[in-house]
């Protein structure tokens, strides 16, 4: 009975806290409610008095026995790792211990669906970081905007500037050739703490390790993408539209897009959108918002005043005279309109 008493303590206490994560960390009701009936189907009540009486902390030698990592947490990743070893390791001797016992226990069950939860934690919490980073300046290298630069050259003068993601796009490149380029730009911005973002080509995402890809709506749906990326990859989905955005945010992206806001000559072939769609997707959604689309320095502020929480450019940086000064502009405005949300 100690060994139960023990180890049903620490596997409730464990999923307590992954209850906590999913529910204020995550803001997820349906993991925390996952969690809760895990935590309630270790209650054992009928044994509650059997089990109390078995119980001898201060005869325990192993109660107070603390390792050093025991006592430090980097981050709420490494709380939610340890406490989800510590649950499942507990529903193990559980699950053998139970064998003894004359009625059937869901400890097997149990841990089964725990590690499930657990990778579904594990993934919304290393994205969230990268997803934070939509809330800035989001530079896309396009292979035919480039000029006389290069896509290195062109993505280190605006990292210089103050870009927080660089997304790769080419639509007219083997992907072959291509390879080089992303590794290089992962390099870098791996290098400088930016984000890189791979557009449409999940293999080449896959092959390059980027931080993640940007699917339109022509591309592989949200669902399919996310299966071909390591947990902690983001997904971003282009919109135009509310059905669109709130589809994406259902479907499981990480962040939206929304343009074309205004004409741009980077892609021609585009949908127009406007600041009032804008507007409506930001109280239709919760995910990170990047605006798209012929935003310049003239029409940035306006883009963000709507709703955006991060502005995507193009010609704005590849056709400038000066990358790294048009970035250190477009990031100002950036910074601007943050402070002002702070104080309204």
């Amino acid at each position: 009975n100690r060994i139960l008493d023990a180890n049903l303590d620490r596997a409730r206490e464990g999923l307590r806290v992954l209850e906590d994560i999913a529910r204020f960390a995550l803001n997820d009701s349906v993991l925390s409610g996952r969690l809760k009936e895990m935590r309630q189907r270790l209650a054992f009540g009928d044994m509650a008095a059997s089990l109390l009486t078995a119980r001898d902390v201060e005869g325990d030698g192993g109660a107070f026995l603390n390792t050093e990592a025991e006592g430090a947490r980097a981050d709420l990743f490494s709380v939610l790792e340890a406490n989800a070893k510590r649950s499942q390791e507990s529903l193990r001797v559980l699950e053998e211990v139970g064998k003894l016992l004359p009625q059937g226990a869901p400890f097997k069950e149990l841990r089964f669906s725990l590690y499930d939860v657990e990778k579904e934690m594990a993934s919304r919490l290393l994205r969230r970081e990268k997803a934070a980073a939509i809330r800035g300046l989001y530079v896309i290298i396009d292979g035919q905007a480039l000029g006389q630069r290069t896509e290195m050259e062109l993505a280190r003068a605006a990292i210089n500037g103050g870009a927080r993601v660089i997304q790769l796009r080419d639509k007219v490149r083997e992907k072959g050739p291509l390879l080089a380029v992303a590794l290089a730009l992962r390099d870098l911005c791996r290098q400088r703490g930016v984000v890189f973002i791979v557009n449409d080509h999940v293999d080449l995402a896959v092959a390059a390790g980027a931080d993640g890809v940007h699917v339109g709506q022509k591309d592989l749906p949200v669902p399919v993408v996310r299966r071909q990326l390591s947990i902690d990859a983001i997904v971003g989905c282009s919109t135009n539209n509310v059905d669109e955005a709130r589809r994406a945010q259902q479907e499981g992206a990480d962040y939206v897009g929304v343009g074309a806001l205004f004409p741009t000559a980077s892609k021609p072939d585009i949908r127009p959108a406007s600041l009032e769609v804008l507007a409506a997707v930001r109280q239709a959604v919760s995910l990170p918002i990047v605006a798209i689309g012929g935003i310049n320095l003239t029409n940035a502020a306006a883009v963000l005043a709507a709703g955006a929480d991060g502005i995507a450019v193009v010609s704005a940086i590849c056709s400038a005279t000066d990358p790294r000064y048009a970035a250190r502009q477009l990031r100002a405005i950036v910074e601007e309109a943050r402070r002002n949300r702070r104080t309204s």
